[in-house]
């Protein structure tokens, strides 16, 4: 008998098939695609090893290493800050372990990494996957075609679509046409939020296909499902499993400044397969490659209802911190949140920190005391952004967690403190697009307050008029 790799440092090597071997479909669907931790299986390890054996699976280092560093077969990480050792009751040895992805189960220098290299499970085609009835518009239109075209020729492309451009509905019939050919697919996102939010959309227009919705704490992290909406941090246990690969909101943090969740969203990936990235505020480099022809793009500059991007407005408002230590707000500021609540017109107050937002939220309570304030780590953050969407909080104060992903009907924005580097490019554009979202409401005011004007300003409000003159040149905004 081979001998068994649970107690072994280095890789064994792939066994030939054994197609007499009668496999195991519970071990093919939670092991296919992935690569998981020993103590990840819930199986005995007799039946892992007759497995390995047979050929079926792979067992491989968690962590290599060379004379003078260390990586993480899982995560990527080679940072050797992000490595430490623990006396280890598997190998009787200091053991070196990754803290980089230490939440997804620890990974040492003696765990193997478990993948599955026999046959991958079959996902029947199915003609009529697809059941929606809407209309795109002809700049969705024509982003659909690009995706569709991508997902055939397992090409990458870039969608730079506007804030409110509707870029879900761009992407249902490359997914559609993945699910006839029995591609495996998965929309990934940096966020829980959006996860949470695309889920019943695509249970709705794919009802016959099984869809797994994975973010933490999430029920479905063994189900083998063709189609998979995922936060980049759970593909950390995917390998070589997708055909299909789209990452939502490419330049949000924090899979933006995250060289691990950039390494696990490219090898989740089959190679050759497609990858679909999505954003509105694509960074420089990624624009200037578009540009130059260097990178396959296709861009939606208009929103679907055809009206333009409602476009900042830069008002300087002096030393607001200063102010505000006093309990003031400067008058500018004060007069643009009095005249929202006069005119009853909802309103977002997007802070640079947790500490100002919740300064001034007293002050602002003395105009209205159904003012609410929200952050990432408010255990009331769902609810209050239901208040708001309910219509019973006038003006919300958040911080930047609510630049994308949320859709509020009718509403006014402004940013106090836009000179802050928090608000970056991207960060102000996202801000911008909360505002006109809905074919109701396709117009509205969004302004800057700022104790002086920053390039991040500038370039976030070029960037908004430069997507409105296309849309015009390409006679997509009525």
């Amino acid at each position: 008998m081979t001998t068994s790799p649970i107690s072994h440092h280095e890789d064994l090597p792939r066994q030939p098939i054994n197609t007499s071997f009668s496999f195991n479909a519970d071990i093919q669907a939670m092991l296919a695609g992935k690569q998981l931790l020993l103590d990840e299986l819930p199986f005995p390890l007799h039946l892992i090893q007759d497995h390995y054996e047979a050929g079926y699976l792979i067992y491989q280092k968690g962590i290599t290493m060379t004379k003078n560093s260390a990586k993480c077969m899982r995560c990527g990480n080679s940072d050797t800050r992000l490595f430490a050792t623990f006396p280890c009751a598997r190998c009787g040895e200091e053991c070196l372990y990754c803290r980089k992805c230490i939440m997804m189960g620890r990974i040492t220098a003696c765990t193997p990494l478990i993948s599955w290299t026999g046959p991958d499970p079959n996902f029947e085609s199915d003609q009529s996957a697809l059941s929606w009835t809407g209309a795109l518009s002809e700049g969705q239109s024509a982003a659909s075609t690009k995706v569709v075209e991508a997902v055939n020729r397992n090409e990458e492309l870039l969608v730079w679509a506007v804030c409110g451009a509707g870029k879900t509905e761009v992407l249902f019939a490359g997914i559609n046409e993945a699910l006839i050919q029995g591609k495996r697919v998965c929309v990934a996102t940096p966020r829980t939020d959006v996860v949470l939010e695309l889920t019943p959309r695509f249970k709705k227009v794919f009802p016959s296909i099984e869809i797994a919705s994975l973010f933490g704490g999430s029920e479905d992290r063994h189900l083998q499902s063709q189609l998979t909406i995922s936060t980049t941090h759970q593909l950390l246990r995917f390998y070589n499993a997708f055909d299909t690969m789209i990452l939502d909101e490419v330049d949000a943090f924090p899979y933006s400044v995250d060289e691990t969740l950039q390494h696990v969203v490219t090898q989740s990936g089959k190679p050759a397969s497609s990858m679909i990235y999505l954003t509105a505020t694509p960074n420089e480099t990624w624009q200037a490659q578009c540009l130059a022809g260097k990178r396959a793009f296709v861009t939606i500059p208009a929103r679907y209802h055809r009206h333009p991007l409602p476009v900042p407005e830069f008002s300087w408002c002096g030393n607001w911190k200063k102010l505000m230590n006093k309990g003031r707000l400067p008058e500018n500021v004060l007069f643009w949140l009095k005249n929202r609540l006069d005119s009853k017109k909802q309103a977002l107050l997007f802070f640079p920190s947790i500490d100002s937002m919740e300064k001034i939220l007293p002050i602002l309570r003395k105009l209205n005391a159904n003012i609410q304030a929200v952050h990432a780590e408010d255990p009331q953050r769902k609810e209050k952004v239901q208040a708001m969407r309910d219509g019973r909080v006038p003006i919300l104060l958040t911080t930047t967690i609510l630049e994308r992903g949320v859709t509020f009907p009718n509403v006014d924005v402004a940013v106090l403190g836009a000179e802050e580097r928090i608000f970056t490019e991207s960060a102000l554009v996202q801000i911008a697009g909360r505002v006109g979202r809905s074919a109701e409401f396709p117009d509205g005011n969004i302004t800057f307050f700022h104790y002086g004007k920053t390039e991040e300003m500038v370039k976030a409000r070029k960037q908004i008029i430069k997507m409105n003159k296309e849309a015009v040149e390409k006679g997509l905004i009525r």
